[in-house]
């Protein structure tokens, strides 16, 4: 027969084994982002009272609707814009940006959006809907190149640019000579919802993306040295011109990932210019050269000269026949 205090011990002794290793076992798996903060976060279905959205402020042509927060239709000339109430005092953050851009264009639509971390909010602007010589961090989805030479890369394009509020975004040269980094995404017109992550950790910009619908994330790029203070405020913007799209916004997740940061190093940060130390500075602005005529412009022009100078002949040869004909009468 099994001596009771025997099976005891052996329990206990077995448990002094097993609890530590599932300890371990749940400290090795991976991490989410620690916790979603909803003063900065947008989740579906969005219920507004009235006109007033939780958190949000939104301005210009947007529309707020239990789906989707459309920040312009596709319509030309338009402009919207989406701004977060509070400051964000944390020193490390990501967000994730669910959305959607599509329209009727199928060769020609524009012109994108722009996702803010600024010290101002509510400001409209040249800049995708909102103001230049922002002070702060824009990621742009530029759809539509503006540039009339060549680009090194092809559109749509996301890229960074940090400026502390002496800088002007080049749209002319859809900001190449601003930005902190980018690369080419394909995101329009898809049949799924699209999606873009900023994490900001340690002074580290990191952006990624998901726009295969396959719930994995793709490096855009990485860039260190990148000060950013506490205390500025998240927006959207997105407008159009000449050509349109709908810009859509689907979510908004922010993620606080502080975890031993106190008060007085949030309070510090507040304090800081934005600034990214590798960052190229910015050139001079030149202006495109005028193009020449196009082969059609010449072959039209040659045509119209062809065509009158026919019709002088004509004129003329008509006329001495007449005027030969009179003096034979006489």
């Amino acid at each position: 027969m099994t001596n009771p205090l025997r099976a005891h011990s052996s329990l206990a002794l077995l448990a002094l084994f097993v609890v530590p290793l599932a300890v371990l076992g749940q400290a090795d798996e991976p991490r989410e982002p620690d916790y979603m903060k909803r003063e900065h976060s947008l989740v579906r279905p969005f219920q507004g009272v009235g006109v007033i959205l939780p958190h949000w402020d939104f301005l210009g042509n947007t529309m707020v609707t239990s789906n989707y927060i459309r920040l312009t239709p596709d319509l030309q000339s338009k402009s919207g814009a989406l701004w977060n109430y509070s400051p964000v005092m944390t020193r490390n953050w990501e967000i994730h940006v669910g959305f959607k851009v599509h329209g009727k264009g199928t060769e020609l639509f524009g012109d994108g959006f722009a996702i803010w971390y600024t010290k101002e909010r509510m400001k409209t602007g040249p800049v995708f809907g909102s103001s230049d010589h922002f002070s702060g961090l824009a990621i742009i989805l530029d759809t539509y190149s503006n540039h009339n030479g060549p680009h090194n890369h092809q559109h749509p394009y996301l890229s960074a640019m940090v400026n502390n509020g002496s800088w002007s975004y080049d749209h002319d040269r859809d900001g190449t000579h601003t930005q902190l980094a980018g690369c080419e995404v394909r995101f329009r017109n898809v049949d799924y919802e699209t999606l873009v992550s900023i994490r900001y950790e340690n002074d580290i910009l990191s952006v990624s993306t998901d726009l295969e619908n396959r719930n994995e994330w793709k490096s855009c790029f990485v860039v260190a040295n990148v000060e950013l203070p506490t205390g500025y405020h998240f927006g959207l913007s997105a407008t159009t011109g000449d050509l349109s799209d709908n810009h859509d916004i689907h979510s908004f997740k922010f993620y606080d990932l502080d975890s031993n940061i106190n008060h007085d190093e949030i309070i510090r940060r507040s304090n800081i210019i934005p600034n990214a130390k590798t960052f190229e500075a910015p050139r001079e602005h030149k202006d495109d050269p005028k193009p020449g005529m196009s082969n059609a412009k010449i072959f039209f022009i040659l045509l119209f000269v062809v065509v009158v100078a026919a019709a002088v002949a004509i004129f003329a040869i008509s006329y001495f026949k007449d005027r030969n004909a009179r003096k034979r009468f006489y």
